[in-house]
C-alpha cells in the first residue's frame, strides 16, 4: 500500500526535550590540578567553570536513556514510532549499536531504532532528517532524537595536543519531533570540508590500528590531534566565518534574515570563539546559552541549550531559534526553529 506524502508545509516541530547529568562534578580547580594548567585560564579562555563526568557505572547509552525518559514523560513509549542515537560515537562497546537498547529500556517496542553520528555536528542534521522522514513518511508521527555523551573518558590530560579537548564532558539529551506541534524546525545548511579528516581521531581500536598491549602502552586508545600546530594553521581562517555561513544559510533558507535571530544554541567552544560568533551575527550574550557549567558533549549541546533555554525563560512566541555547531571532519551544522510555545 502506498503513503500519501505529507505536504511541506505541515507544522513539524519539537514537542519536548529531556536532559540528564552524571552527579559526578570536575571543577577548574580539579581540572587544573590534573593538566598544570592554571584554574583562572580554564576558566576565562576555556570557557568552563565545571563539567560533569560520569563513573564506570554510568555509560553513554544510560545517559542517553534517563533524558529519553523526561523527553516523553506523560506520553505512551508505544507512541513513538522512531527512535534516532545521534550522540557520541564513544559508547557502551566499540562496534555496538545503541539504539536498540534505548527503544527496549525505554518501553517503545512499537518504534524501530537506527543511530546517526558525525560527531559534535550532529544535533542540527538529525533535526533535519526528522523533519524530512516526517514530510515524506505519513505513517511516522513521533521521532524521538535521543543522545548520550562519555567523552571526558577519551581524554588523555597528559597530552598536550589534545589541549583544546579538555572541556570534553559527559550526559545525556532528547528531543521528541513530531507532526501538527509547535516549535516548528525550518531550514537547515550543513558544510563539510573533508580536507581536515585525519586531523583529529582516536588513533588506535580500530582497522587501521587494532588494539594490542602495544597501543595500550602508548596511550592510543585516547582522542589525538596529528600536529595541532598544522591544523590550527589551516582551521583558525575558516572556522568562523564556516560558523556564520551556515547559521545566515540556514535563516535564509527558512525565510528570514540574520537580524531576525533571537537566540542562537552554539555548541561548547572556548570563549574567544564564542565572542566572535557573536559578533559575527550582531548578536549580545543575552541571545545565546552559553554551557561554562557543562562543558562540550559531542553532538548533545545544541539540545542541551535548548532545553536551558526554555528553563531560564529566553523562548519567546515567534522568536527565531538556531541550534548550530561543528564537528571534526570538518562538518559545520545549523538549523532554524521558530519557538511557539509549550
Amino acid at each position: 500500500m502506498s503513503r500519501q506524502m505529507t505536504p511541506p508545509d505541515v507544522a513539524i516541530g519539537i514537542a519536548s526535550t529531556g536532559i540528564y547529568f552524571p552527579p559526578g562534578i570536575e571543577t577548574a580547580a580539579q581540572l587544573a590540578d590534573k593538566t598544570g594548567i592554571p584554574a583562572d585560564v580554564i576558566t576565562e579562555k576555556f570557557g568552563l567553570v565545571q563539567k560533569h563526568v560520569s563513573d564506570s557505572s554510568i555509560h553513554a547509552s544510560d545517559m542517553a536513556v534517563e533524558a529519553g525518559r523526561a523527553a516523553i514523560r506523560g506520553m505512551d513509549p508505544l507512541d513513538i514510532d522512531v527512535v534516532i542515537y545521534f550522540g557520541s560515537p564513544h559508547k557502551d562497546y566499540l562496534v555496538w549499536s545503541s539504539a536498540p537498547k534505548i527503544q527496549h529500556e525505554l518501553g517503545a517496542k512499537n518504534a524501530y531504532a537506527f543511530e546517526m553520528m558525525n560527531v559534535s555536528s550532529c544535533f542540527p542534521i538529525a533535526l533535519k532528517v526528522a523533519k524530512d522522514m516526517l514530510i515524506a513518511d505519513s505513517g511516522v508521527e513521533n521521532i524521538l532524537l535521543v543522545g548520550g555523551c562519555k567523552e571526558s573518558q577519551i581524554i588523555d590530560y597528559e597530552n598536550p595536543r589534545s589541549r583544546f579537548m579538555f572541556n570534553f564532558a559527559d550526559g545525556g539529551a532528547a528531543a521528541l519531533v513530531k507532526r501538527g506541534t509547535g516549535n516548528r524546525i525550518l531550514g537547515s545548511s550543513f558544510l563539510t570540508d573533508g580536507s581536515f579528516h585525519n586531523d583529529v581521531k582516536v588513533p588506535a581500536g580500530g582497522s587501521a590500528l587494532p588494539a594490542s598491549l602495544v597501543t595500550v602502552r602508548d596511550r592510543l586508545h585516547y582522542i589525538d590531534v596529528t600536529d595541532p600546530a598544522d591544523m590550527k594553521e589551516r582551521l583558525d581562517p575558516v572556522s568562523v566565518p564556516n560558523f556564520i555561513t551556515v547559521v545566515k544559510q540556514a535563516v535564509q533558507n527558512s525565510g528570514y534574515r540574520v537580524e531576525d535571530i533571537d537566540l542562537l544554541l552554539p555548541l561548547h567552544t572556548k570563549k574567544s570563539m564564542f565572542h566572535q560568533l557573536l559578533d559575527g551575527l550582531g548578536l549580545n550574550e543575552d541571545q545565546a546559552v552559553y554551557l561554562d557549567h557543562h562543558g562540550h558533549m559531542s553532538a548533545l549541546d545544541p539540545c542541551i541549550g535548548l532545553h536551558f533555554a526554555k528553563e531560564q525563560g529566553k523562548l519567546r512566541k515567534g522568536g527565531l531559534v538556531v541550534t548550530v555547531s561543528a564537528g571534526t571532519g570538518y562538518t559545520w551544522a545549523a538549523t532554524v526553529i521558530q519557538w511557539e510555545g509549550d
